[in-house]
């Protein structure tokens, strides 16, 4: 049985309880005489009391303090810290990023400022729908990223040339990055944008404002449309609007351009309509004879977009073809076209002059009657009865040829004459008879009243003689002789040299007040010939810029229906509407309409 320790009792009601750290042996039992051996010859001597040591006296606090472990230091740079902070600052910045356009995607906008210039504007996000036209970024109602175009209806109609250049290229750069947005390619030219939203189908989901406000009175003004009697007919599902521009003096290339547009339009099944409330030449009925009415009313206005091609309602002008006729004509030609661009492009624009050429009904009548007497002249006037009808159409003034040795000047009258000789031998199928060069009725045009001066053209009959171009010699010739000695008189305005668009603009205007002491009035920074381009035109002004265009357009009805070849520059536009009035069978392909601008090969289309 084991030995129990009995504890006595005490008299003291607390106990005292050592701290750990005090030995409570007796010291007794640290005699080192105790462990020592009894005799060194003893059988228990070992070395146990050598390797014994007594137990460490109580802890005492240390005389010196412990050094204390040093703490690092956040701000001190070492390269494992770097490396974890970068990585740290770079998932940061990616997930906010990752965050920040999951939120702009769902419920954001992406538009353009509406000052920011045309050569660095830059997409930002918007608070709401802009108050200004501008194509944005927008979620559709199923949350799908998607783009279109907002023209507030208050806006002024037409846009301006500088207004819709600005919007097309807005609209590339919104097209482009929505489609970065999925990840997907740039656009091939003439391929429609599945992610553009029409004007209508927006209002639909509510994306945009049915109203904005009051609507604008500057409504445009189409050809031919009478608003009154098309009241009750439908809106037109689809439709393209060519603007005639009021900045452009020439007259040949806005014709070739809206012949070309409507081609295209006929062929998309768009009604097409023109708008000419600011063209230079005035209403288009003042030069032509008005446009067949559509059988379907125009759209809104904010309906219709410049951009993009796919839009439902187009509006374009000759300032935006560069933009839009690419897209448009490439489309065309993948489901209509041929190998041949230029037969297309012929193609399409003699569709618009066989539907919209019509002068008025007096120039008309005049024009058939001058072909007549031109017919006849050649059968009756030389020994040949079938003499043929050469025409030539001789343009000046402000176009010069692509040929490099003429091209600071102009093709001389007999490269002209020489070429006309060769189509009336090419007529008769030889070269000559009895030693003398077949005859043939020259028939000429041109915007300098002096070509006819020229010993080459001096039997050519003139295209026609109803409205001409004077110049100043002849206009000298006819004026009476002044009644009073210090009475003023405007100085002779001719066309010597041709048609100049500078002399266009100043039609009808007063050199009275040219002097060096005239007011000058408010100082505006604008060139004067910008100045009066902006000032609205007088009603003698336009009537004079009419007559202008109606004579033009006379020339070429009588040359193109009188004449069995015709001999141009294709640099003139005018030329190339000749080769669109021929026949492209025996005039342009079978050599009846002769070029002799060697800068081009062959008959073009317009210019964007």
């Amino acid at each position: 049985m084991s030995n129990t320790l009995q504890v006595p009792g005490t008299t003291h009601a607390k106990v005292i309880v050592a701290p750990p750290a005090i030995n409570l042996r007796r010291a007794a039992a640290y005699n080192a005489q105790d462990r020592g051996p009894l005799s060194s010859s003893s059988a228990t001597f070992n070395f146990n009391h050598l390797l014994f040591s007594p137990p460490p006296s109580p802890g005492l606090p240390a005389l010196v303090p412990r050094r204390k472990r040093r703490v690092s230091n956040p701000l001190k740079a070492r390269p494992s810290r770097l490396a974890r902070l970068t990585f740290y600052l770079i998932s940061l910045f990616i997930g906010g990023y990752l965050v920040v356009n999951a939120i702009r995607s769902r419920g954001g906008i992406d538009g353009f400022w509406r000052y920011s210039s045309n050569e660095d504007n830059q997409m930002m996000g918007l608070d709401s729908i802009p108050r200004y036209p501008t194509p944005f970024i927008v979620p559709d109602i199923q949350g799908q990223t998607r783009w279109t175009v907002s023209i507030p209806p208050d806006t002024k109609f037409p846009p301006s040339s500088q207004e819709m250049m600005t919007m097309n290229s807005q609209c590339q750069k919104v097209s482009a990055r929505t489609r970065e947005m999925y990840h997907k390619g740039p656009l091939a030219t003439g391929s429609s944008d599945e992610f553009f939203l029409d004007v209508e189908e927006a209002e639909t989901q509510g994306l945009l404002r049915t109203h904005h406000g009051k609507l604008s009175k500057e409504t445009g003004r189409f050809a031919g449309v009478d608003t009154a009697a098309m009241k009750g007919m439908s809106i037109c599902k689809k439709s393209m609007t060519f603007v005639l521009e009021g900045d452009d003096a020439g007259l040949g290339n806005t014709l070739m351009m809206l012949w070309t547009f409507y081609g295209l339009a006929k062929k998309e099944g768009r009604t097409f309509f023109v708008e000419d409330s600011r063209w230079a030449y005035g209403k288009y009925s003042d030069v032509f004879d008005n446009l067949p009415s559509p059988k379907c009313q125009p759209p809104a206005r904010h309906h219709m977009l410049p951009c993009p091609s796919q839009a439902r309602h187009l509006i374009v002008s000759s300032s935006s073809a560069q933009d839009s006729f690419p897209e448009l004509f490439a489309k065309y030609r993948r489901t209509f076209g041929t190998s041949d661009e230029a037969r297309d492009l012929w193609d399409l624009a003699r569709s618009g002059y066989d539907s919209l050429f019509a002068l008025h009904a007096d120039d008309s009548d005049y024009v058939e009657t001058r072909i007549q007497d031109m017919k006849n002249k050649a059968i009756t006037d030389f020994t040949s009865p079938n003499t043929p009808i050469v025409g030539l159409h001789i343009r000046r003034g402000d176009r010069h040829p692509k040929e490099y040795q003429y091209k600071d000047t102009y093709i001389p009258a007999d490269i002209f004459h020489q070429s006309a000789q060769k189509a009336a031998n090419a007529h008769f199928g030889d070269a000559e008879t009895q030693g003398k060069p077949h005859e043939a009725l020259l028939v000429l045009a041109s915007d300098d009243p002096t070509v006819h001066e020229e010993p080459d053209l001096q039997r050519a009959m003139v295209a026609q003689d109803r409205i001409k171009l004077a110049s100043k010699t002849s206009m000298t010739q006819t004026r009476q002789p002044v009644a009073f000695i210090h009475k003023f008189i405007e100085e002779a305005f001719g066309w010597e040299g041709g048609f100049f668009a500078t002399l266009f603009w100043n039609l009808g205007t007063e050199s009275k007040n040219n002097a060096a002491n005239a007011p000058k009035g408010v100082e505006t920074g604008i060139p004067e010939d910008v100045l009066r381009r902006m000032a609205s035109p007088s009603d003698s002004t336009m009537q004079l810029r009419a007559f202008i265009g109606r004579a033009y357009m006379m020339d070429l009805a009588v040359i193109a229906g009188a004449s069995d070849s015709i001999v141009c520059a294709v640099s003139a536009m005018g030329c190339r509407l000749l080769g669109v009035m021929m026949d492209w069978e025996s005039g342009v392909k079978g050599g009846h309409w002769i070029n002799v601008d060697q800068g081009y090969q062959s008959w073009q289309g317009i210019d964007w």
